[in-house]
């Protein structure tokens, strides 16, 4: 069984006082190349709650139907992150469109938005576009820059992992698409709740650019390696 937490008030710097919540492992693909090599999540207290909760030791957590209600009773309006550790419903590589659809309805009144590492296949691509189509941005998630140009072209909000020493603000894609350097991850006075006037630029599944992310944390010299394409061992 999936277990869910949400934190209603975070207390992330990046993030800002936002609900927050938490997806146990077992929702995160093993094709994940980052996984193992540098997710953010793996390491650091983040690493410590998850891994209880993907363990059924934490208190407040929650199955997914009373995880769904928790969203439903949001305020209207409220700005939410989805998942700051695992990923959409469904065990592995698979998104579970009917627990999606349903998360996307109980969150239509809200403004919330998530990030995704499940591949692509026919009907998980349709999951995530119908739940955008609810109302709740899934942003596709790029393990490099060379690959936003195929996820955009599905018509998908993307975001991408960057090297973690690039400075610069925006750079283009081979086909000439922006990627936008999220700007919580070089400035100080932002963060996802003051980011857009209280709409974020993630939030917004009908942007024509891709926002990009440093690696970052103590993973990231293994998350480099993803970036520039190393296979494991290299």
């Amino acid at each position: 069984m999936e277990l869910y937490h949400i934190t209603q008030r975070s207390e992330n710097a990046k993030t800002g006082p936002i609900p927050v919540s938490t997806s146990d492992r077992s929702t995160c693909p093993p094709s994940c190349p980052y996984r193992g090599r540098g997710c953010y999540a793996e390491v650091g207290p983040l690493a410590f709650f998850w891994r209880r909760l993907s363990k059924g030791k934490v208190k407040r957590a929650l199955n997914f139907e009373g995880f769904v209600e928790a969203i439903r009773n949001l305020p209207e309006g409220q700005l939410w992150r989805y998942a700051q550790a695992g990923d959409l419903p469904g065990e592995g590589d698979h998104v579970d469109a009917d627990k999606l659809e349903q998360l996307a309805q109980a969150s239509a009144h809200t403004k919330g938005w998530s990030y995704s590492h499940k591949p692509l296949s026919p009907s998980n691509l349709a999951a995530i576009k119908r739940a955008i189509e609810l109302g709740f941005t899934v942003n596709a998630s790029a393990n490099r820059p060379e690959e936003v140009d195929g996820l955009m072209g599905l018509g998908l909000p993307t975001v991408t992992v960057l090297p973690s020493d690039f400075t610069g603000k925006v750079l283009r894609t081979e086909k000439g698409r922006r990627i936008v350097v999220c700007p919580a991850t070089y400035r100080d006075d932002v963060t996802c709740a003051t980011c857009g006037n209280g709409r974020p630029r993630c939030q917004r599944a009908d942007r024509d650019y891709c926002i990009g992310f440093p690696a970052h944390g103590s993973g990231r010299k293994k998350a480099d390696k993803v970036v520039n394409g190393e296979e494991p061992g290299e």
